[in-house]
């Protein structure tokens, strides 16, 4: 599972961030729309990998079937 990390600025802004994949950083009005935005990114930067045959994290317990 991909932890997600958040943080509520001085402005009242929310940005949420997810460690283990550089570049999945999102600000948003309120603390889910951040993190929503920042799995998005996540999502689209771990499919770019794949389909490159570059290394991911473990995605298990990502997804359940």
């Amino acid at each position: 599972m991909l932890r997600v990390e958040t943080e509520q600025e001085d402005g009242g802004r929310w940005l949420a961030e997810i460690p283990d994949i550089p570049g999945a950083m999102a600000y948003g009005s309120s603390k889910g729309e951040a993190i929503a935005s920042a799995e998005a990114l996540a999502l689209r930067a771990l499919a770019e990998r794949l389909e490159h045959g570059e290394p991911v994290p473990d995605l298990k317990g990502l997804f359940a079937a």
